[in-house]
């Protein structure tokens, strides 16, 4: 019996290739949720959503985060999205694409936010979670971290973390790793 349809859509995007036309790609659930997540989308002014690969897919983007208050005041940070077919079942994957000091994300641009790992829920969505890296950096969180050094700095010694951000965010050496201009 499934080879039966399997034969009928062959012969129809057969037919439709004849016709001219170019065979219409079904979207699957996690395109048509993400789809409706994009349109509903209520970012802070200062976040914004770029698809380098085009709008054609929107699987993969990327989301811009300029804080407007606190230690990374003035810095841009670029974080890259891939979301799964199966989304919402499963979190999409973000990575930081700028190397930043900061106790919850590591130089190799993972990210720990819980709402990534333990609690993904399918009623969350993306502007959930780019509220939750907006508030990373705002309320950046020592107790739950991926760069321990950054975190034992910003828990012992708020004003030298402070000065370690703005050294790094300016293209400087936070101990022995060179961080890029993001200012």
């Amino acid at each position: 019996m499934i080879k039966l349809f399997k034969v009928k859509e062959k012969q129809r995007e057969l037919a439709e290739n004849a016709n001219g036309k170019t065979p219409v790609k079904k979207q699957s659930a996690g395109e048509l949720r993400l789809h409706k997540d994009i349109s509903e989308l209520n970012l802070p002014k200062s976040c914004t959503i770029s698809f380098p690969n085009g709008k054609d897919d929107l699987m993969n983007f990327e989301v811009t985060i300029r804080p407007d208050e606190g230690y990374y005041l003035g810095g841009t940070f670029l974080f890259s999205f891939q979301v799964s077919p199966i989304y919402p079942h499963e979190a999409p994957k973000v990575k930081c694409k700028t190397k930043v000091y900061h106790p919850n994300i590591d130089l190799e641009g993972n990210v720990c936010l819980n709402i990534l790992r333990e609690d993904w829920k399918p009623v969350l969505n993306i502007n959930t979670i780019i509220y939750g890296l907006f508030h990373l950096f705002t309320e950046p969180n020592y107790e739950d971290p991926l760069n321990h050094d950054a975190a034992a700095v910003l828990r012992d010694n708020p004003k030298l973390f402070e000065s370690n951000v703005r050294r790094a965010m300016s293209g400087g050496y936070v101990g022995q790793t060179l961080f890029p201009r993001c200012i």
